[in-house]
Order: C-alpha cells, then structure tokens, then sequence
C-alpha cells in the first residue's frame, strides 16, 4: 500500500509539473482508448490505482508475461495521459519494518 501511495504521489507530481502534457498532447488520449491500447499492444492490465492531486485518478498497469508496465493519469474531465512506463515490473509485498526499528 506504501509503494502504491508513493507512485500515485509521484505521477501526481510529474503531472502537475507539467500542465500541457495534462490538457493534451501525443500521450494523452481518452482513457478507454488508452486502455485498450495497453491490453491488445503490451499485454497490460490494472494492477493498482489511487486518487492523487485534483480527484487525478493514477493507475499502473503491468504484463505478468512480457514485464513490461505503465503508470496514467487520468484527470477529472477522462483525458488520461501516460506518465512512466519500463520493463522487469515485480509485484510485491514488502512488509513494514517492527515499530521502533530504524532499518
């Protein structure tokens, strides 16, 4: 759940840095085609999401087959806008350290 509230915190970010890229632009398209285009292109399905800054919907989606992954942004009027995407996705389940260890 860290992990996921650090990447939706950290697309937010990249998203808000840049507002052009947020209203239109080469990587952004309604979300319906975008996710089509990650499930039949690269494989991808959903595989977190979290609300970030200005009701922003952030999701990642991830191929178990091929390792490839992507993060989008997804504003309050459907524009969704890819963010990040890469190889070697691994999902975990890291578990926080004991209360009181620094480590």
């Amino acid at each position: 759940m860290k992990m996921i509230t650090k990447i939706c915190t950290a697309a937010a970010a990249v998203l808000m840095a840049s507002p052009a890229v947020a209203q239109s632009g080469p990587n952004c398209a309604p979300r319906e085609m975008v996710v089509d285009r990650l499930a039949s292109k690269y494989g991808e399905t959903r595989q977190s999401m979290g609300l970030g800054a200005n009701n922003a919907v952030v999701e990642v989606f991830a191929s178990d087959s091929s390792g490839s992954w992507t993060i989008i942004v997804t504003t309050a009027n459907g524009l969704t806008c890819l963010v990040a995407s890469g190889q070697a996705f691994e999902e975990l389940a890291e578990v926080l350290p004991a209360e009181g260890n620094d480590a």
